[in-house]
């Protein structure tokens, strides 16, 4: 009788295949994870346009005009006339205090365009140039926000 000592290991092989398929399973979750990253700031996009789009309907009714891109950045402006507009809905998800294109001194502002700069907002009143005083009322508008996830922008215009 020989006495055979039993070896309860793995091979290299086994290690190795291992060792790949929780690499695979990694890659999957952090692409994953993300992608509803990107879902979920666009969601918030969204979700701000469509309450900066409301309040300036909102003014828009009680006014018989809408806001300039100077008052929609001005806020003492918001505070009177957009009563309840939370200032964080200026700020793009990805915005940081070195994207100066849409922050001025210090406090974020929506750029004055249809085609805002990645990290920013635009609200481009109608018809150019448009003040509410000595360059007459604001007769419509368009707001902007650059969508991670499609490559695309999501656009609010005025109703009427």
């Amino acid at each position: 009788m020989k006495n055979k000592k039993l070896q309860n290991a793995f091979t290299i092989v086994e290690l190795l295949i291992v060792i790949v398929v929780i690499g695979i399973l990694a890659a999957l979750v952090v692409t994953t994870y993300n992608g509803i990253q990107q879902k979920a700031r666009d969601t918030e996009r969204k979700t701000d346009i469509n309450a900066l789009h409301a309040h300036a309907e909102a003014y828009e009714a009680e006014n018989g005009k809408y806001p300039s891109t100077a008052e929609f950045n001005t806020a003492s402006f918001r505070a009177t006339n957009m009563q309840g507009l939370d200032n964080a809905a200026l700020q793009d998800p990805k915005w940081s205090s070195s994207n100066a294109s849409c922050t001025v001194s210090g406090a974020v502002q929506l750029q004055n365009s249809t085609t805002p700069s990645s990290g920013c907002y635009g609200y481009a009143a109608t018809p150019a140039l448009c003040d509410n005083a000595g360059n007459g009322d604001c007769a419509g508008y368009t707001i902007t926000a650059d969508l991670e996830s499609g490559g695309t922008y999501y656009v609010k215009q005025a109703l009427n």
